[in-house]
C-alpha cells in the first residue's frame, strides 16, 4: 500500500509538472498570436493612412491642375507683355554701343598693328 501510495504521487507529481509545463507553451503561444495582432493591427493601420495619403494627393492635384493652367497662361501673356517693353530698349541701347563698339575695336586694331610693328623692328 505504501508503494502504491509513493507511485501514485510520484506519477501525480510528473503530471503537475507536464501540465506547469503546457502552460508554459499555451502562454508563449498566447503572446505570440497577441503579437501577430499588433503588428497586423499597425501594418493596416500604415497602409490605410497611406492610401487616404495617395486620394488626398490625387484630389489635390485634380484641384491645382486648372489653377496651375491659369497661372501659366497668366505668365505666357505677362511675358509677351515684358518683351514687348524691352525691345525697343534692348535697340535703342544696341543703337548707342555700337558705335562705341566699332570705335574700340578700331583702336585696338591701331594698337595692335603698332605692336606688330615694333616686334619686327626688334627682330631686324
Amino acid at each position: 500500500m505504501k508503494l502504491s501510495l509513493i507511485v501514485a504521487v510520484a506519477v501525480l507529481a510528473l503530471a503537475h509538472g507536464s501540465f506547469a509545463q503546457d502552460a508554459t507553451d499555451l502562454q508563449k503561444i498566447g503572446q505570440y498570436f497577441e503579437e501577430m495582432k499588433n503588428k497586423m493591427t499597425q501594418d493596416l493601420t500604415e497602409f490605410m493612412r497611406s492610401q487616404d495619403l495617395t486620394s488626398q494627393a490625387q484630389s489635390l492635384q485634380t484641384q491645382l491642375e486648372p489653377l496651375a493652367s491659369q497661372v501659366q497662361e497668366q505668365l505666357k501673356t505677362v511675358a509677351a507683355s515684358v518683351e514687348e517693353q524691352i525691345k525697343p530698349m534692348a535697340a535703342s541701347v544696341q543703337a548707342q554701343i555700337q558705335p562705341m563698339v566699332t570705335e574700340f575695336q578700331k583702336q585696338m586694331e591701331t594698337i595692335f598693328q603698332q605692336l606688330t610693328e615694333q616686334a619686327k623692328a626688334i627682330g631686324n
